[in-house]
Parts: C-alpha cells; structure tokens; sequence
C-alpha cells in the first residue's frame, strides 16, 4: 500500500486512527501491531510469514543476549549467531541470485546451473537492519531488553517507517514504545509534515521522475545533463518525501523519529552531502560497522580501509547489481580523497565552486545508481560528455519542463522552511493551514492522472 494513494488517504489511514484513539492505552500498541502487518500484507501477503520470523527471531535473540550479559558469559558468541542469522535472511533474499550470477561467471562449469529467482520482499533492508541494531544494542548495554513479543513486534513493523525508512534504532524509540503521551500540537504538525512529504512525491518528485524518462528519449548534450538533473531532484524528493510522511505519521501517533534529509544539495563537499542525505542509514553503518571496524582509531591506512569496506556494503545494501557496488566504491574514493587532500583544496575554494564540484559528482554518482545495466549505463555516461547533434524534440520538451525544475530547485534549499517558520502568529498558522489544505487538493487531484508511482527506495 502506498502512502501516496486514495486508499490509504481516505481509508486505510482514518480507520486506523479512529480505532488507535478509541481503544484503551493499553491496547494501542497492539493495534498498531496488527495495523501495520495488514499493511504491510495488502501488496505482499506470503512475505508476512517472513517478517513476523524476524520479529521472533530477533525477539528470541534479545532475551537470550541480555541474559547471557547477566551471567557474564556466551553473549558475545549470541550477538555473532544473531547478526549471522539476519544476514543470511537479508542475503538468501536479496542477494542469491546476484551472488550465484557473479560466481557462475568465475567458474565456468557452474553456468549450466541456473541461479534462484528470489523475489525481494518490500522493506525487507530496513528492518533487518533495525532489528539487528536491535540485538547489537542489547549487548552493548545501550538499550534496554523488551520483554514484550507484541511491544517489540510493534517496533519492527511500525508500518509509517517500515518499507523506507528511516531506519530507527531501538534505543531512540525504546521509552516512546512504553510510555508516549500523543497531543494535539504533535498531531497537528504530524498531519502537516506528511502533506509536506506528500506534495514533495506527488507534486514535485513524480512531475521529475516523467522528465527524466521523456529526455533520455532524446539526444544531445542539454538533454543528458538536464534529464539528469531531473533524475537528481526526482530522487530527493521521492525519498525526502517518504521520510516526512513517515515522521509525518509518526507524530500523528505520538512517535519523533529522527530527520533523514537535511537539504543535501546545498552541501560544498560530498563529505558534508553525506551527512545530509539518509542520514539513518549513515548513522547505522557508522555505529554498526565502521566503528567496530576500528574507525579512525588505528591510523591513517586502517581508517581508509574502513572507508572502502563501508561505502563497499553500503552500495551492496542499495541493491544486488555491480552498478551499486560501483556507486559505493565511486563514493569511497570521493570521501577518501576528500580526507586525504581534497577538502584542504576546497576549502581554498569560493563557496559556488565549492557548491558545483558537489552537485557535479553526486550528480554523476545518480547516474551510477540509476542504471543497472552497465552497458547502458557507459552509453548515458558517454552522452554527458560527447556532443551529438541535439533531437528536435529535445529544446522544446526541456523549455516544458524547466520552470517545474526551477520550482523544485528552490524547494530543495532551507529557505521554504525558513520562511515558514519566521514567525508563528494566529495568521500565519492559519495561512499555514490553509496552503497545506490546497497542498492537499493539488496531491489528490494528480494522484487521480497519474499512474502507479511507487517510491524508488521501496526496491531496497
């Protein structure tokens, strides 16, 4: 079920809050249990059996690890079978087909032997991993154990954060899941900033997405890069919408997750970008894996090994194809120049230039993300450089789509939001109000021209 579709605006999201708000305290986090699995079985019904195994089994792992830390013993080697356990899940899913592939091509008598056609279950990247912080926070003592099958389920399924993010980690929510008081401020803010997410998908991010695919139909260098920039902005905007509906509807039901987007395209580093773009994500691999790894804890050398085996697996968690193995180690190298001189270089730099040398290469690095096939994918890279004679489509489809663009491009930037929130007057509430119910209008009647959109991050 999409957050961006009729049913869930005008039915499945009423619903559930008219029961969550009607039934006793004590019941709500049920409710949201049981909410959560029919939504997240409305599309893929046979992959509940899935989900609800992760749910007991992390369940399972949790008690065991905190109790093995109460005897001072065999935790560790616990945390190793757990972590194991939902990497195999995670990867017999997601990467069996990728893995048999790759390794029929290194040793030929195995291509007679077909690889396994997995279908990836939805959502599947987010919550293992929000279960495997999960277990990892157990022993490291940095959460506390649930006790409770249906208050941890509640957790795992949440369904506002389940398919796409952000990816929340336990001990950030932990007290809420026990003892959150809901409010009319934190609902009424909720409601608005999932019709901020809403309007960013449907009006903005959809619009782009339609661009990009109409220039990549034409030729010439202005259609490339523009296409692209499309692609650029379709993107930010599919997923920052996301994230804001979910922490839209997080509120709505006395949940703060943490932001996942912090205006990223005004980074003057890709250092900096990646501090502002998915920002959970960046969070997890951080606590979960470069950390542990040693960080920047053993030396220049260790530290850009780190560096490399991260982005490595952060690629590699986009997707089972080598272009995202190649976008990761893309933005390995990028970061690791960057730390060895590049940012002393930039920091000479006029802020502009600073500010085009970002957009530039994460520009290039969507490229990357984009196209799985790498045939195609060197066919577009060689667009974006080689000039052809422009199709004579090409002008007349970009000047169509230039002043949406413009529109989106100023919306990418903190000055929407730092208009909107200047000052907070009866008057401005009430203009606040009133655009966000035009907001709303606008989102229902494109959703009633568009066709099936769903969120790019949803094949992750």
């Amino acid at each position: 079920m999409l957050f961006s579709s009729n049913v869930f605006l005008f039915a499945f999201l009423p619903t559930v809050l008219a029961v969550y708000y009607l039934v006793p305290r004590v019941l709500r986090n049920p409710v949201l249990l049981l909410v959560s699995l029919v939504f997240y079985g409305w599309g893929e019904p046979v992959y509940l059996l899935l989900m609800l195994a992760a749910i007991l089994l992390n369940y399972g792992f949790g008690l065991w690890i905190w109790a093995l830390r109460r005897k001072g013993k065999g935790a560790k080697a616990v945390l190793a079978a757990g972590v194991a356990a939902n990497l195999l899940l995670l990867g017999y899913f997601k990467y069996a087909s990728f893995l048999m592939s790759a390794i029929s091509t290194v040793i030929p008598g195995l291509q007679r032997i077909s690889a396994p056609q997995v279908e990836l279950p939805i959502g599947i990247s987010f919550y293992i991993f929000q279960s495997m912080s999960y277990i990892i926070d157990i022993y490291r003592d940095d959460a506390p154990v649930q006790k409770n099958p249906l208050t941890f389920g509640t957790y795992v399924a949440l369904f506002p954060q389940l398919i796409a993010g952000p990816i929340v980690r336990y001990r950030d929510v932990a007290q809420q899941l026990s003892s959150r008081r809901e409010n009319l401020n934190d609902f009424s803010s909720g409601v608005l900033l999932f019709i901020v997410g809403l309007s960013k998908k449907v009006l903005l991010a959809n619009p782009m997405g339609e661009a990009w695919l109409q220039l990549q139909c034409e030729t010439g260098l202005a259609a490339a890069w523009i296409g692209l920039a499309a692609y650029t902005l379709q993107i930010y905007f599919d997923f920052s919408g996301y994230s804001d509906m979910a922490r839209g509807l997080g509120r709505m039901f006395g949940f703060e997750f943490l932001e996942n987007f912090r205006y990223p395209y005004i980074s003057v580093s890709v250092t900096e970008f990646w501090r502002r773009w998915h920002i959970s994500l960046s969070t997890w691999f951080r606590e979960y894996v470069y950390i542990p790894l040693g960080g920047n804890r053993r030396g220049k050398g260790r530290q850009l090994l780190n560096l490399l085996i991260v982005w490595f697996l952060t690629g590699l968690w986009h997707g089972a194809s080598w272009n995202f193995a190649l976008w990761g180690l893309y933005y390995a190298v990028l970061l690791i120049l960057e730390k060895l001189f590049l940012l002393r270089v930039l920091e000479k730099l006029p802020k502009p230039a600073k500010h085009l040398y970002t957009l530039l290469v994460v520009m290039i690095g969507w490229a990357l993300f984009y196209f799985e096939d790498l045939g195609a994918l060197g066919e577009f890279m060689g667009r974006l450089w080689i000039p052809v004679p422009a199709s004579s489509g090409s002008l007349p489809l970009i000047a169509s789509f230039l002043p949406l663009m413009a529109v989106a491009a100023f919306a990418a930037t903190p000055i929407p939001a730092s208009l909107a929130v200047k000052r907070d007057t009866p008057a401005l509430r009430f203009v606040k109000a009133a655009a966000a119910a035009c907001a709303l209008l606008l989102c229902v009647g494109a959703l009633a021209s568009q066709s099936y959109n769903p969120f790019i991050y949803f094949r992750f």
